[in-house]
């Protein structure tokens, strides 16, 4: 019964009573309503800067006039920091992952340390190819342990 109670109580102080706090985005107008982001917009002079003025528009600016990231939990505003984080995430991930498994599987080979100097195009290519499911192989060797090395194989200072 008081495991029961406290799940209970978790779950309301998680979800809470209390009405979230609704702020507007730190001061922050659309840049299409700023006066002083129009002020720089009509200052440009090269057909780039109206390009990226016209884009930039569409963003929140601050009271200088420029165009501000909005990085908090709402998704309306994903595409500005989110999405482009997770993808480089992903990205630095998969690297590291084919990275990774082309070392590992080089270990077998008769000369391992040539193979790191040289780079066997064909097999850097099947890693790279095979890294793309990088999130779910790591999972897959996260939760079997292979990812992580036995207690006898590391070293500990003799201190």
């Amino acid at each position: 019964m008081r495991r029961l109670f406290a799940l209970a109580l978790a779950v309301c102080l998680w979800f809470s009573f209390a009405p979230t706090a609704s702020a507007d985005v730190a001061g922050l107008t659309p840049c299409s309503e700023s006066a002083r982001f129009i002020q720089r917009a009509n200052a440009a002079t090269t057909d780039q800067a109206k390009a990226r003025f016209e884009r930039y528009s569409q963003a929140v600016c601050g009271e200088d006039g420029l165009p501000h990231l909005i990085v908090d939990g709402r998704l309306d505003h994903a595409g500005d920091f989110t999405i482009p984080a997770l993808m480089f995430l992903y990205i630095a991930g998969w690297i590291g992952w084919a990275g990774r498994s082309y070392i590992i599987g080089g270990r077998s080979l008769k000369d391992p340390a040539q193979e790191e100097i040289v780079i066997n195009i064909p097999r850097a290519i099947a890693c790279s190819l095979g890294a793309a499911l990088w999130p779910v192989a790591a999972l897959g060797e996260f939760t079997s342990g292979k990812m992580f090395a036995s207690e006898n194989e590391i070293t500990v200072s003799p201190r």
